[in-house]
């Protein structure tokens, strides 16, 4: 079981933070050249397939997490640091995604809609800052997990 939990929980964060990766180090820079009618068409249409994705991924990290703290540890008070330092970082980077999804996303998405790009471009600009914040946030939670059981 353990493996199992350890193996969608390693998957999940793959999937946030690898697809994080990609929008704003590849995707991001791909599409400057674009219209902003055509650019911003493009992020809407990514974003709603890429968030369904994040929302699995939420689910599945904080249930595997929480289980295997459980079942691993023995609870909260026996937790090593570097898995308090996953938890900690890994609910911050819920919360951002949560004011993401719920603000950003929804009014850009309805700007997109409605083909009012003024609206929609500082929505886009919103999501990225914030994913600016998320990206390494999931790159320092990844490190954590992969070598805190090694840290003396």
């Amino acid at each position: 079981m353990l493996v199992l939990l350890l193996s969608l929980h390693m998957l999940s964060a793959v999937v946030w933070v690898g697809g994080m990766f990609a929008a704003y180090m590849c995707l991001r820079p791909a599409t400057g050249a674009l219209e902003p009618p055509q650019r911003l068409a493009l992020w809407r249409r990514f974003f709603a397939k890429f968030f369904p994705w994040v929302w699995v991924s939420l689910v599945l990290l904080f249930a595997s997490g929480y289980w295997m703290l459980v079942t691993s540890f023995g609870g909260f008070a026996h937790a090593p640091l570097y898995i308090n330092l996953m938890q900690t970082v890994a609910i911050l980077m819920a919360v951002l995604f949560l004011w993401l999804f719920h603000g950003p996303w929804l009014k850009f998405k309805r700007a997109v809609d409605a083909q009012d790009w003024r609206t929609a471009g500082p929505q886009l600009n919103r999501i990225r800052q914030i994913i600016m914040v998320n990206l390494p946030l999931g790159l320092i939670v990844a490190v954590i997990g992969g070598t805190g059981r090694y840290w003396g």
